[in-house]
């Protein structure tokens, strides 16, 4: 079922949206050569209860993974792709860490993610990262009323066949509001004209995220942690938006990015 929010709701949402920037602005500026990633989970945590909003993730038990997840954040380094279970694991000169969050206040959800590199870049990978962000302002802009779901997917589709880069089909944004998921799908790549119309209060999560090699991906044991199938690494950028009736309104930002 697809809700679609009024005026007062969608700004709600953007009080989310506008903390979830900060944590991510806070965490990216920790993460660094020599930190541990459970560093970074736990101070999302503090972020999380200081503003006392509440994570999405935690206790979190889709049809994949095992058991209910026991993390506020989302950190994926280089081949890990999505969904990365913070653990043990020191940053390295050069890692690609990608950060995924989602948190409610007053009921009201916002989900946005961002691409780092740590220490040295490798020119590949700042590559990646721009296009996974290109492809997202691709997709906001085509996030238009009247148009469809379908010019969404076609945008991010066409960015990522001009850098080079392949699509998976099994993961991709979503609706969202009053719960971390919610209808409509979005597919990162699809055929524009195609799927529901967008209509004024459409809230959605847009997360274009693409790999240097193969599409297709790998669980790891923990059952949550999405790996590339060939090692090869990924970047990931998702803001959460609301169609209106111009342009499409970004709710993951505090007006510093």
């Amino acid at each position: 079922m697809v809700e679609l929010k009024s005026p007062a709701e969608v700004a709600a949402m953007g009080v989310t949206g506008a903390f979830i920037a900060d944590l991510l602005d806070d965490v990216a500026a920790r993460a660094d050569v020599g930190v541990n990633l459970l560093d970074l989970e736990e101070r999302a945590r503090e972020l999380i209860t200081e503003r006392g909003a509440q994570s999405c993730y935690w206790d979190y038990s889709p049809s994949f993974g095992r058991g209910p997840f026991r993390n506020v954040i989302c950190l994926s380094v280089n081949d890990a792709v999505l969904h990365g279970l913070p653990h043990d694991y020191v940053l390295a000169d050069s890692d690609l860490l990608s950060m995924d969050i989602a948190v409610a206040i007053d009921g009201w959800v916002a989900d946005s993610a961002r691409s780092v590199i740590v220490g040295t870049p490798r020119a590949e990978d700042q590559r990646l990262v721009a296009a996974t962000e290109e492809a997202l302002s691709a997709a906001i802009d085509a996030a238009c009323p009247g148009g469809r779901i379908g010019d969404i997917s076609s945008a991010i589709g066409a960015v990522a066949a001009a850098h080079g880069y392949r699509v998976n089909t099994e993961f991709g944004g979503h609706g969202l509001g009053r719960t971390m998921h919610e209808d409509p799908h979005v597919a990162n790549v699809g055929r524009a004209g195609r799927g529901m119309t967008l209509r004024p209060g459409l809230t959605l999560a847009l997360e274009p995220w693409f790999t240097l090699g193969s599409e297709r991906i790998k669980f790891d044991a923990d059952g949550w942690t999405i790996r590339s199938f060939d090692g090869s690494r990924g970047a990931h950028s998702e803001h959460t938006i609301a169609v209106t009736e111009g342009d499409a309104l970004i709710l993951t930002t505090n007006g510093r990015g």
